[in-house]
């Protein structure tokens, strides 16, 4: 039997010189023959944004590691792909994730010295929104609580500083200088290399059909093979409802757009120039990027924004209309044109991606009930889930090998929805 394995060239490059096209180039996805292996200490269900992260995090400590990915790596037929994602730890959802978060810019930190890559660029990120915004209060919030620095600006420091946007008088005006941007193709290729050097198994375009739990250990039938495994970590993204019925009805799948755009004013948008962005308006909330050099990051082209829209269409992962609407274009070409009057001249890609939203929001970090421990998860992201990857991969590599974790993660335990 053969199995497709990822083959390193190259263990490593300076931030300058190594692109993401290189390192997926210098990822070699031939096919070799090799004896079959079938026994693992943890068996890995996905392979993207928080699946590669427990990879590493697993064969960093010495454990035999299978990855299991039905696709290619990375790909974007989930949620981890599109050049850039935000990272901030003033957080506006609960200041309940700012522990974790101060522990994942750690971990893409040493992420960086181990690969000699960079994944985070601090950009700085501001924040606006009416004055009685709640997303707002508890950015301040969480930055009063934990010491993150938030600058609150008036309308002319602000006009002076981003003249990119046009507000109205009344909104507020924040500002996290150390928040910034990852590149999630890059981190996840990342991780997997570090994963395989270090001894893990990653097998790709394998498609999980069943699992099973018996006598304490746990059984994976893909269409190539059959597994065992100690422990059984789950990080299928918008499948996951797939390899767990049982929390499908608390899942729900949602399709989201994303633009790339040439701007009327190239060069007021560029990174360096730019900051990443959060705008809340009445009970839509958009965020953006600067434009990022392809030379350096790879494609799509442009300035980057979207809509974070939790309750948009509900879909199946497995039949995702992919092509994109003229409404989804249209509901960003207003928001610019109203806040930001140079940021749009003509579109030049629209992507979509998906959302595995929980009913609170919030992330699900925990032992599937009625398993002993055995069978882990992680699922429910809803869409703000990846610059938490560097972190959640070390959570659930804690509770597989030790049955616990120190991180706070009873907040997100899995029992708050009920049966």
């Amino acid at each position: 039997m053969k199995r497709r394995d990822f083959i390193i060239r190259t263990a490593g490059a300076t931030a300058a010189s190594l692109s993401y096209s290189k390192l997926y180039a210098d990822i070699n996805k031939e096919i070799e023959s090799t004896a079959d292996q079938t026994h693992y200490d943890v068996i890995v269900l996905g392979v993207g944004s928080m699946g590669s992260s427990t990879c590493y995090h697993l064969s960093k400590k010495g454990y035999k590691v299978l990855g299991l990915e039905q696709f290619d790596i990375p790909h974007e037929q989930g949620s981890h792909s599109g050049q850039s994602r935000l990272i901030r730890k003033a957080y506006g959802e609960t200041s309940d994730y700012v522990p974790l978060l101060e522990r994942a810019y750690e971990n893409w930190k040493t992420l960086e010295s181990e690969t000699g890559s960079q994944v985070y660029y601090k950009t700085g990120i501001v924040y606006f929104g009416a004055a009685n915004d709640p997303f707002l209060a508890t950015v301040k919030q969480s930055s009063s609580k934990y010491n993150i620095e938030v600058n609150t600006l008036t309308s002319e420091e602000c006009n002076h500083k981003y003249p990119q946007f046009k507000l109205p008088s009344e909104f507020q005006r924040l500002e996290e200088p150390d928040a910034g941007l990852l590149t999630p193709e890059r981190s996840i290729l990342l991780f997997v290399q570090q994963a395989i050097l270090k001894g893990a198994v990653i097998r790709t375009k394998e498609k999980v059909l069943e699992w099973k739990r018996e006598n304490g250990t746990v059984t994976v039938k893909t269409n190539r093979g059959t597994y065992q495994a100690n422990k059984l970590v789950i990080t299928a993204g918008p499948w996951a409802g797939k390899m767990i019925p049982g929390l499908a009805p608390k899942l729900k799948i949602t399709r989201q757009a994303l633009a790339w755009v040439k701007p009327k004013k190239w060069d007021n948008f560029i990174l360096g120039k730019f900051p990443c962005w959060i705008l809340e308006n009445n009970e839509y909330d958009f965020y953006g990027f600067p434009i990022l050099p392809v030379g350096n990051f790879g494609g799509p082209l442009g300035l980057k924004l979207a809509l974070h829209y939790p309750g948009g269409e509900i879909t199946d992962p497995d039949a995702v209309n992919r092509n994109t609407k003229e409404s989804d274009e249209n509901v960003l070409i207003q928001f610019l044109n109203q806040f930001m009057p140079d940021g749009y001249e003509n579109t030049l890609v629209m992507k979509t991606c998906l959302y595995t939203n929980s009913p609170d929001q919030n992330f699900i970090l925990d032992y599937l009930p009625g398993f002993d421990k055995d069978v882990i998860i992680a699922t429910g992201f809803s869409g703000h889930g990846f610059k938490f990857a560097s972190v959640i991969g070390e959570v659930m590599a804690d509770l597989a090998i030790n049955g616990s974790t120190h991180m706070p993660i009873d907040f997100l335990n899995a029992q708050r929805f009920g049966s």
